[in-house]
């Protein structure tokens, strides 16, 4: 058949001649995708909508212990929450995929919750106020499950899935608040317990050195200078002795040391024999002379005194006071010496201990180092830990970043899936393609020729007459029995289909979840 020739009279023709090959394609397709969209299983979905919601306090004052971000905490959360032995627990519960079991194994059972539990984030654009650029912050997010269940089981699932969730955060940050104060509390006790150990040590060195510290150096070398200058002062004392020592030798050497006070009283004995012997006790000259005795006795038993410590040779006064400031002399001299020797060795000492001050210093300064270190470190984790406790304070009166439930689950009212309407659509414009295709497909693989023009466009020879087609009663018969059977076939052919979607199509879904589990991994 020529097609290029063909006008619209043509194709209405042809429509005409073969509405069977179109009707029956559409209606088989429509139907099975009529029966497909009722007879597939409803999936019902609640939603519930958080909120992140910033600390009320502002962290300059008091700074939260948990540094994750949102989206990194929402995620951990959400694999706590997933772990098998909840949603084990839930799907005992509320008796969920029961036509699932003896088909699938646990785990697969189990997967398949994760897959129906979705979280979506919200994210919106904002300004950062610390940097002034512009970036994408999550201020909230989704927590949807969705299933074939009961729009009421499905309800409760998602109530409970968003308290777990409420509840997963407020147990995290709390025990992480936690965690960080007991963590600098063990942390505080063990550098204490280290900084007695350096304490002690400390103590004990400066037993030992008590002299060689470096806050004794100066006291030491003041200490030096001044026993150098009482050294030299000594020494100049003692200078000034040994010539008063020479001195005083000096003199003695020159002074005699008997006394010649006997023989003047034995000469003014004699006078006074003379004296009285012509004039009387009255006399001027007796009244001296006697005085002249006593005072010569008086001397004499006075020196007499006096030389026993110097010995009975020495019987001159003066001789004997010499004697006497020598002796002194002399012992002063020794205890000079004494005193001379006394500092110089406390000299010694000293400067011992100032030779000794470089090397006990850099001993001490690495103590000191060691315990100033103890130190700053102890006073960071006090202020650490009292900012961790009243970050825990923070968290239980929940004045930190919280989530915030602002939609709670809905009992579902209609179908999340599926779009039936879209699938009945769907259906009608297959239909009517299938049909169409059908359609071409017979009349383009049919040489016959219909028409006395296409015979002459064909032949280029006039047609002189046409014969009308001429059907009998036997293939009238057979005609309408032909479409009986056509009609019977079809309807055959969707009982057949509905009963493979009653017994095959309904675990479609199983099917192609393995399908894809095992593709996936």
């Amino acid at each position: 058949m020529d097609v290029n020739t063909m006008t619209l009279s043509d194709y209405i023709e042809i429509v005409k001649r073969r509405k069977w090959s179109l009707i029956i394609p559409f209606c088989v397709i429509f139907i099975i995708t009529a029966l497909v969209a009722q007879l597939l299983p409803s999936i019902f979905k609640s939603t519930a909508t958080i909120l992140i919601e910033e600390q009320e306090i502002s962290e300059e004052f008091v700074k939260a212990p948990v540094t994750s971000y949102a989206e990194q905490r929402i995620q951990i959360i959400n694999q706590r929450i997933m772990s098998s032995v909840r949603l084990l627990e839930i799907i005992k519960e509320y008796e969920l995929y029961s036509n699932y079991k003896g088909k699938w194994t646990t785990e697969e059972i189990v997967e398949k919750m994760r897959e129906d539990t979705l979280l979506e984030p919200i994210s919106t654009e904002v300004v950062d106020p610390k940097t002034g650029r512009p970036g994408s912050a999550t201020i909230a997010f989704t927590l949807s499950y969705q299933g074939k269940e009961t729009p009421q089981k499905i309800y409760q699932v998602a109530n409970v899935l968003t308290t777990f969730f409420l509840d997963e955060n407020l147990t995290v940050r709390a025990q992480q608040t936690e965690e960080a104060s007991q963590f600098m509390e063990d942390e505080m006790k063990k550098v204490k317990k280290e900084m007695g150990l350096v304490e002690s040590k400390i103590a004990e060195f400066k037993e030992r050195h008590v002299n060689e510290l470096p806050e004794m150096l100066t006291m030491n070398i003041q200490g030096l200078d001044g026993i150098e200058r009482r050294i030299d002062q000594m020494n100049e004392q003692l200078r000034s002795e040994k010539e008063q020592e020479g001195y005083l030798q000096a003199q003695l050497v020159m002074v005699s040391p008997e006394l010649k006070d006997k023989d003047r009283l034995a000469d003014l004995k004699v006078s006074l024999a003379y004296l009285t012997s012509r004039y009387t006790d009255e006399y001027p000259d007796v009244i001296k002379a006697k005085a002249e005795i006593a005072e010569l006795e008086k001397q004499i038993q006075e020196t007499k005194k006096d030389s026993k410590n110097a010995g009975e040779a020495a019987t001159n006064p003066a001789y004997v006071t010499l004697s006497s400031q020598l002796s002194s002399t002399q012992a002063e001299i020794k205890s000079i010496k004494k005193q001379i020797d006394d500092l110089e060795e406390r000299a010694e000492d000293y400067q011992a201990r100032i030779e000794a001050a470089p090397r006990v210093e850099e001993s001490y300064k690495v103590l000191t180092s060691e315990r100033d270190n103890m130190q700053y470190k102890y006073n960071d984790l006090m202020q650490k830990m009292m900012e961790a406790r009243v970050s825990q304070g923070l968290e239980k009166e929940q004045k930190g970043e919280r989530f915030t439930l602002i939609d709670p689950p809905r009992l579902p009212e209609e179908p999340y899936s599926p779009n039936r309407l879209a699938i009945i659509l769907i259906g009608f414009v297959m239909g009517i393609g299938v049909g169409v295709g059908v359609l071409a497909l017979k009349e383009f693989s049919d040489n016959s020729i219909r028409s006395p023009e296409a015979l002459t466009r064909l032949t280029s020879f006039p047609v002189l007459s046409c014969v009308p087609e001429f059907i009998t009663p036997a293939q009238e018969i057979f005609q309408k029995r032909k479409l009986k059977l056509s009609i019977a076939g079809s309807i055959a052919f969707l009982v057949l289909c509905i009963l493979a979607f009653h017994f095959f199509v309904m675990d479609l879904d199983i099917f192609w979840a393995k399908l894809m589990r095992k593709t996936v991994i």
